[in-house]
């Protein structure tokens, strides 16, 4: 998505596109839910004759938790009501010291001073380190529980998800997010990164954090059983039968779409009739998204499968997004110089201070903001103890690799970490140094967070320079700070006009500015509001230039990102329904081509 929202006041919209944090924190149990109450052993009797109350009590669990759950959560809420009968029997059971941390995880307190503002929380405070340093300190031990031997390895997994102590919904979305083939240490950190994004997120307040489960070895195995034969369910479709799952759709792994300049597939990719260029389009939005979301992008847009690919195929930073269009994927071809393809080649000057226990050499997804100055510094007081060449304790390690892979911090000095500046994350992106420059760091920060990975879209777009050697009419949705405007520019494909829709004044400004410089001999229209650009406005463009030839854009992502926990409502939220937007112009301007043709 290359844009601000249109349709509402671009400066009073934070987009977030912290997208590796997948939606499993919305699965997590709120800390309300441990609050039992006084009347635990009431409950009405009329759960009691059910199916619902039957199967719960089937599973081991006291006929009176089973009408206390089903009274709070109702008899069509089945996961919630597990959620809360395993956390009864897991506070009924417990004892003091399951419920305290392991007095020796506990962090030097001159590493970790006390939390000073919701928005710099620390994940490593008492309240937290229970249940992350838990989950890590001891991966490759064993305790006394059994669970029955499971028969695939997804199932394996995911009874050792829960036997570590995690529920059965986190396990079971890590292992669809990040793959069955993913190591146990991978989906621990997955699981632990959605949960601290609850507890970290800079715009949210901090939220309590519920204790960790321990669970009996039966309730274990039923859990199990249960979460697989939940996912295997059929539902009835129209006149056929599918899988429930059929719903999501399977991010590949590794994510490079229809190929790389590194990674060249063979695909047989058909087209439907209804859906082929010109108009050419080319649609983009965040790659993980709720349930669903990808189905119903992909069938109005003629039914096109979705191309997902993680920029850190052609940049030194993570990026994963989906894009849907209709371009020919054959004679693709790169920019060139290649951009920097790891952290060193981005920022030599990183390697003299870089510690040998940091080994990342890509950044994670460029956030629409940075860590505070507070968290840098509480960083280098975790560190100051330690010299240039000494490993610190392995606890504050993770700690300090846990904020530099959330807030992309790179090393700068001697145990001094820092953000990224607006300059250098336009230099990852791709855009010209410099580019957004003349408008506030908060305003730069947030539209280059929200703008497409210039090498990455230049790659698709690439195949347009041979069919339109004598330059291209672009319609560009939601532009932002012109994404798609430059990769064309740099593919050396000239824009003879240009109608560029973007709610945002400071990225219209941008954009102009760039246009002005780089001495565009075409035409630039500027139009505010997608939800105002209709048939007569379209037909007035087409009657003075004689139509488009390529539709490019990607909607808001703010219902869809999975850190928006709190109104991540997929297609149906306030700002990412502008999708419907995007296919009414685009289905406008097919219509209006094929009939002036």
């Amino acid at each position: 998505m290359d844009g601000n929202t249109s349709g509402v006041n671009g400066n009073n919209v934070d987009w977030d596109i912290e997208d590796e944090l997948d939606e499993i924190e919305n699965f997590t149990l709120s800390s309300s839910s441990a609050n039992l109450g006084s009347g635990e052993g009431s409950s009405s009797p009329g759960p009691s004759n059910t199916k619902v109350f039957g199967h719960f009590v089937s599973m081991g669990f006291s006929k009176k938790m089973v009408a206390k759950a089903i009274q709070e959560h109702g008899e069509e809420d089945a996961d919630s009501i597990l959620e809360s009968l395993l956390l009864y029997s897991a506070l009924e059971n417990s004892t003091p010291e399951q419920d305290s941390p392991p007095e020796q995880s506990s962090p030097p307190e001159q590493c970790f001073p006390p939390q000073q503002q919701q928005i710099d929380s620390d994940p490593f405070s008492s309240d937290y380190e229970g249940s992350f340093l838990d989950g890590f300190s001891d991966l490759d031990s064993s305790d006394n529980e059994e669970i029955s031997i499971p028969t695939s390895e997804e199932e394996k997994k995911l009874v050792a998800l829960v036997k570590m102590g995690y529920t059965e919904l986190e396990a079971s979305i890590a292992i669809e997010r990040c793959g069955v083939d993913s190591s146990l240490v991978d989906l621990t950190d997955f699981i632990s990164a959605a949960q601290f994004s609850k507890a970290e997120d800079a715009h949210f307040p901090l939220e309590e954090k519920p204790r960790r489960l321990h669970i009996d070895d039966k309730k274990k195995r039923k859990l199990c059983e249960y979460a697989m034969s939940k996912r295997k369910k059929k539902v009835g479709l129209g006149n056929g039968i599918i899988e429930e799952d059929d719903e999501a759709l399977h991010l590949p792994n590794p994510m490079i779409g229809f190929g790389t300049p590194t990674h060249l597939c063979k695909i047989n990719r058909s087209i439907p009739e209804a859906a082929r260029g010109p108009p050419y389009f080319y649609y983009e939005n965040v790659a993980l998204t709720p349930k669903g979301v990808w189905n119903t992008i992909s069938r109005f847009l003629y039914d096109i499968q979705p191309e997902f690919v993680d920029s850190k195929y052609f940049s030194a930073a993570a990026r994963k997004r989906g894009y849907v269009h209709n371009l020919p994927i054959e004679n693709r071809f790169p920019l060139i110089p290649l951009p920097p393809q790891t952290i060193f080649d981005a920022f030599p000057m990183t390697r003299r201070w870089w510690p040998s226990w940091d080994e990342r050499r890509q950044l994670n997804c460029l956030q629409t903001c940075i860590a505070s100055a507070k968290l840098t510094e509480r960083i280098r007081l975790a560190l100051k103890d330690y010299d240039e060449d000494e490993i610190p304790p392995e606890r504050v390690r993770r700690y300090v690799l846990y904020e530099c892979r959330k807030w992309n911090l790179v090393w700068v000095g001697k145990n001094k970490v820092a953000p990224l500046e607006p300059d250098e994350v336009e230099t990852l992106l791709g855009f010209p140094r410099n580019h957004t420059r003349g408008i506030s760091r908060t305003d730069r920060y947030k539209s280059l967070g929200n703008s497409f990975q210039i090498d990455t879209v230049a790659y698709h777009l690439s195949v347009l320079k041979d069919r339109f050697p004598n330059g291209i009419n672009l319609l560009s949705l939601f532009s932002g700070i012109g994404g798609a405007e430059i990769a064309l520019h740099r593919l050396g494909i000239r824009m003879k006009n240009v109608v560029s829709v973007e709610i945002s004044a400071v990225s219209r400004t941008v954009v102009r500015t760039w246009w002005e410089q780089t001495n565009q001999k075409g035409n630039l229209y500027h139009l505010a509001d997608v939800q105002e650009l209709n048939a007569d406005r379209l037909e007035h463009y087409m009657n003075t230039f004689g139509g488009f030839d390529l539709v490019v854009g990607g909607s808001p992502c703010n219902n869809l990102a999975g850190s928006n926990r709190h109104h991540r409502d997929g297609l149906e939220g306030k700002e990412s329904s502008l999708f419907y937007d995007y296919f009414r112009i685009l289905d406008l301007v097919k219509g209006l081509m094929a009939r002036n043709s």
